[in-house]
């Protein structure tokens, strides 16, 4: 039985997140992944923004740690390879009620830190974004606010992981956990796994990690679903910025926004429900997505829906992040990183090895600590297809080519499902939804991946 620094429970953004900064930090880390592939739960469907966190209750560990990860993501995403679309975010008050609202929601703004806020009325909206509705009554700017690709930056933070003395287990889910005072034994169906220190970061089951390990749960995962409707990509062209409603104390609302890919989403809703895996879409609700999104940019009626889909915010019955360390066993929990994950995942981790820094685990950083760059999936730059030698366009609608496809499939990182190729390369994402090029994708693939390429992987 190998024994680890630290086992982290885990391989969502934010368990990537972690494992890179424990990485960097000296450990010896071993990553855990219940599914076949990392980012099967809640890290698979979001909005895909970097938020500044300008709307977070000040104070609470979420406002810092979601400055702190918006802060990290911009000092090192161009050393990882990691694509930053500056784009700015306008919150739109469509009632007087609303506009009413817009001064303390600036007032918190500026509390969080985010003092570049700017009130604009309705023409000068109008002037930063010509197909708002004409009905808008005004706003703000946040021009902090970026498009990010959601997949890329987790993939880079645990391939810097890995390539830092990292090991990763997928189809790992951990079964017990047994604590000898002085080691963790961690029952999995691959063997057991020694760890002197257990970081849990199990998301949609955080609560049931907790209950595991430290035999009780501070808290109680409530999945939150949001659906999601993706215009095709000329719809992109009718927003400069990134639409925010304002905001309720329940949910940011839908947005509209362009993104990485050169889509357009209008997204998510806010549903609450049991299941902690599926999560669906109906078609009531998609259609009411699109009439929303045709309410704030009323040119959408003329443009397609390319594609829908809904992921799952590990929401719990607090309002804040659930992070508590209990030194005694070293266990730390990283609990409820609901909606704001993606942009805190980097703070998240920095608060982590804080914590973990006052056990006295005696790590030593590597003295030359390497940074590997993934592959651009963004727009924005210069993608694979552009280059020679690639091999032939395979995914015509994403422009994705043979030496991406077995790039994505290779090395300690490849894709092991037809979910993780898809996230890794957008192949099947793109208007066809895999029509024309699933088949070619099954012949790349075969015997290579643990489930194979069906006809029904397109979706």
């Amino acid at each position: 039985m190998e024994t680890f620094d630290a086992a982290i429970v885990g391989a969502g953004v934010v368990g990537c997140a972690v494992a890179r900064r424990l990485a960097l930090d000296g450990a010896r880390v071993v990553v855990l992944e219940a599914a076949a592939d990392i980012l099967d739960g809640a890290s698979k469907g979001n909005s895909a923004i970097l938020h500044t966190g300008f709307d977070a209750t000040p104070g609470t560990l979420e406002a810092a740690l979601v400055a702190a990860g918006h802060a990290e993501y911009l000092a090192i995403h161009e050393r990882l390879g990691l694509p930053l679309i500056r784009s700015g975010a306008l919150v739109l008050a469509w009632s007087e009620e609303e506009a009413a609202r817009l001064p303390a929601l600036m007032d918190k703004a500026r509390a969080n830190g985010v003092d570049d806020v700017e009130p604009l009325d309705a023409p000068a909206l109008r002037a930063r974004e010509p197909a708002l509705a004409p009905r808008v009554v005004g706003g703000f700017l946040v021009p902090g606010e970026y498009l990010i690709d959601p997949w890329s930056a987790p993939l880079a933070y645990l391939a810097q992981a890995l390539a830092n003395g990292a090991e990763l287990r997928r189809a790992c889910p951990v079964e017990s956990a047994e604590w000898d005072g002085a080691l963790w034994r961690l029952g999995t169906p691959r063997g057991p796994v020694a760890a002197r220190l257990v970081v849990g970061a199990a998301g949609l089951h955080g609560d049931r990690l907790d209950a595991l390990i430290a035999g009780r749960a501070r808290f109680t995962i409530r999945p939150r679903k949001g659906q999601f409707v993706v215009f095709d990509k000329p719809a992109a062209a009718l927003a400069r910025h990134i639409l925010l409603p304002v905001p309720t104390p329940v949910t940011k609302g839908v947005v509209v926004c362009r993104t990485a890919f050169g889509n357009l989403l209008v997204g998510p809703t806010a549903e609450e429900q049991e299941d902690r895996t599926r999560a669906e879409c109906d078609s009531a609700t998609l259609a009411a997505l699109r009439a929303r999104g045709e309410a704030i940019l009323p040119a959408l009626a003329d443009h397609e829906v390319t594609a829908f889909y809904a992921g799952l915010r590990p929401a719990c019955e607090h309002q804040d992040y659930q992070i508590a360390l209990d030194a005694e066993r070293r266990y730390l929990s990283l609990g409820a990183i609901r909606s704001t994950g993606l942009s805190a995942a980097l703070g998240v981790a920095r608060h982590a090895s804080e914590l973990v820094g006052t056990l006295g685990l005696g790590w030593s950083p590597p003295a030359d600590p390497v940074w590997p760059r993934v592959p651009n999936l963004a727009e924005a730059g210069e993608r694979d297809w552009q280059r020679a030698g690639h091999g032939g366009i395979v995914c015509h609608c994403e422009r994705v080519t043979r030496r991406e496809i077995e790039a994505a499939l290779a090395g300690p990182l490849g894709a092991t499902t037809p979910a993780g190729l898809k996230r890794r390369t957008r192949a099947t994402m793109g208007r066809c939804q895999g029509f024309y090029c699933t088949a070619e994708l099954a012949r790349i693939a075969e015997g290579r991946l643990v489930e194979p390429i069906g006809a029904g992987d397109g979706g």
